[in-house]
This record gives structure tokens, sequence and C-alpha cells, in this order.
């Protein structure tokens, strides 16, 4: 039981270390009548993990619930993403291409456009900040 439990822990160990970790939150505009408060940054917040070959799978708060998302890297700087809403998954799933530019340090600006893929909107830009770790 001992050897079990020490192998997990050196497979998790080396699992964490070789990872990368990204924060990730949308940037919330407020409207007209609004001030700015930390919520516009902090209510889709969510952590990504970084596997080999440019692929990045995470979770994001999305009002009481978290959502999926994932990220495909096509190069340094541009990907292409899928955010998956827990309910609805495929009905309410939106597809999108973003770009990453570094901010400072380790921190990034993210535009990015997205549109839903069952309904007929015309799409929707937003802003995003994210940390790699």
């Amino acid at each position: 039981m001992k050897k079990a439990v020490l192998m997990v822990a050196v497979i998790l160990t080396s699992l964490c270390a070789s990872a990368q970790y990204t924060i990730v939150s949308s940037v919330d505009f407020p409207n007209e009548n609004e001030s700015w408060a930390t919520e516009n940054v902090t209510s889709s917040m969510g952590v990504g993990y970084s596997l080999d070959g440019g692929h990045m799978i995470g979770l994001r708060k999305s009002g009481d619930d978290y959502d999926m998302f994932v990220r495909y890297s096509m190069n340094e700087n541009l990907y292409l993403s899928a955010d998956l809403p827990k309910e609805d998954t495929f009905d309410n799933a939106r597809v999108g291409v973003g770009y990453s530019m570094n901010f400072l340090g380790n921190m990034y600006i993210e535009p990015n456009y997205s549109v839903n893929l069952e309904s007929e909107d015309s799409g929707k830009f937003s802003l995003g900040i994210s940390y790699k770790l």
C-alpha cells in the first residue's frame, strides 16, 4: 500500500512540475450608469491546464456554475477556442478565435471573437486577460 501511495505521489508531482497552468478571465465592461468594480474582471475567472502540442483545457466560472473551455494554439499568439457550458453543452457552445499579446512578464491581453453554434447571433467580441504560471 505504501508503494502505491508513493507511486501516485511521484506521478502527480512530476505531472504538476512539468505542467503549465494559466489563469484566465474576461473583462466585462460596465453599463453607462455603472462604475468599474472587481466583479468586472473576476466574474468569469478560470484555470486552464496546458497540454503538449498547444492544447489547453480548463474550467471557467459562469454565475454559480463552472463551464469548460478548450483552446488550440495555432502559433505563439493566435488561438482557436471553444466555450462549453454545463447545461445544453452543444446547443450553447461558442467557438471563436483570439490573439494573445504579451503585456507584462507572464500577463497577456487577449482580444477574441466568438459565435454561438446554434443561434444566429452576430457574434461577440470580448477582451480577456491571462496569467501563465
